[in-house]
């Protein structure tokens, strides 16, 4: 009875002193002690979360050593290996259940991953088709009453999905204007677009793309604009802040104009028919698309595709579009958006180019 009641206590005891041990450490070279579950590094940091203070970010040249309690995966010199860390001196031990103690200097250490933070990363790398994308919508919307009497909306809808070897686009755009001033009210603008545009990488600097574009433009008589294509691209230029996409394919076309009448133009009394028509174009696709990051706040994205008609020779078709993007916020942002549509051979009266300029908030998404 009495043994029972001495060996009670001193299991409990050692089991208070076994806690510990079961959780990561990092010791600082101040001599402060963090005790808990290391998440992750990236060389240059290294957060560990705590039930004390919640996830602490502690500088990496400042541990003086690490102990974790279960694997790691830590990536040495390029090198990707798993197992429970140690360090040695200056050097970082990981034993490794396969090949046994890898030990490297810990300067060599450019990433750490706890078990669950490895496995958000894999997901990201391979998302599911309704993961991993990141975009944002675009409002602009004004009106103004007395001398003059106009509506205008614009709204714009962007998203990226980027995965380990490939990448898909969605854009779509609406620009409508009115003119309440005149009698009967006039449309002034009224355009939409969208399209979707998929690449996959074969090597680091090669890619194959294809992609689906749709247009249409009342105030052109263009009632719809279908283009289809694919082709091979190049990452001219590919780093955080800067990339320059080329691209070089073919496409089909089918657009289609309705028909509208002329007013007569004196002395004719009667206006002009200009019938309907359909076209079916097959073209070269001939593409650029850049993006720069100006800091943490700001983004500019422009592209310039030309389309040279293959059936028709000397007919083109020209789209550009930039835009900046100024976060205000983590989801609000201000966006500007300018455009230029240029088609060699428009309808009886039509200009050949549209200009558009928009100007609005963003409300930016991830998922």
């Amino acid at each position: 009875m009495n043994k029972k009641v001495v060996v009670g206590p001193l299991l409990l005891l050692a089991l208070l002193f076994t806690i510990p041990a079961l959780a990561d450490q990092v010791v600082l070279k101040n001599g402060d002690r963090l005790t808990g579950s290391i998440a992750k590094s990236d060389g240059k940091s290294l957060v560990i979360k705590t039930d004390y203070a919640g996830d602490v970010t502690v500088k990496f040249d400042a541990i003086q050593s690490i102990t974790s309690a279960g694997d790691l995966n830590v990536t040495l010199g390029g090198k990707t290996v798993v197992g429970s860390v140690t360090t040695s001196g200056d050097n970082v031990v990981v034993a490794t259940k396969t090949a046994g103690p890898v030990e490297a200097p810990k300067a060599s250490v450019t990433m750490v991953r706890s078990p669950a933070e490895e496995a958000a990363y894999e997901k990201t790398l391979h998302p599911g088709l309704l993961e991993g994308w990141v975009g944002g919508l675009n409002l602009g919307f004004a009106v103004t009453s007395g001398n003059s009497e106009t509506r205008n909306l614009d709204i714009a809808f962007n998203a990226v999905r980027t995965g380990l070897h490939d990448k898909m686009l969605l854009y779509a755009n609406t620009i409508y204007a009115v003119n309440d001033g005149v009698t009967p009210s006039q449309t002034t603008a009224n355009s939409n677009g969208g399209g979707i545009r998929y690449d996959h990488d074969f090597t680091p600097r090669a890619f194959a793309f294809v992609n689906a574009d749709f247009f249409s433009n009342a105030l052109q008589e263009l009632t719809l604009r279908s283009t289809f294509g694919g082709g091979i691209g190049a990452h001219a230029i590919k780093n955080p802040s800067t990339t320059l996409d080329l691209l070089l394919g073919v496409n089909y076309t089918h657009e289609s104009y309705s028909a509208f009448t002329i007013p007569p133009v004196p002395p004719a009394t009667s206006p002009t028919l200009v019938p309907g028509v359909a076209n079916s174009l097959a073209g070269l696709t001939l593409g650029e698309a850049f993006l720069h990051k100006f800091g943490k706040s700001t983004a500019l994205t422009q592209s310039w595709y030309l389309y040279p008609d293959l059936t028709q020779t000397g007919e083109v078709r020209s789209v550009f579009a930039m835009t900046t993007v100024t976060k205000l916020n983590k989801w609000l942002a201000w966006q500007n958006t300018f455009g230029d549509t240029y088609v060699t051979n428009p309808p009886e009266s039509k200009l050949r180019n549209d200009l558009q300029l928009s100007t609005g908030v963003n409300f930016s998404f991830t998922h």
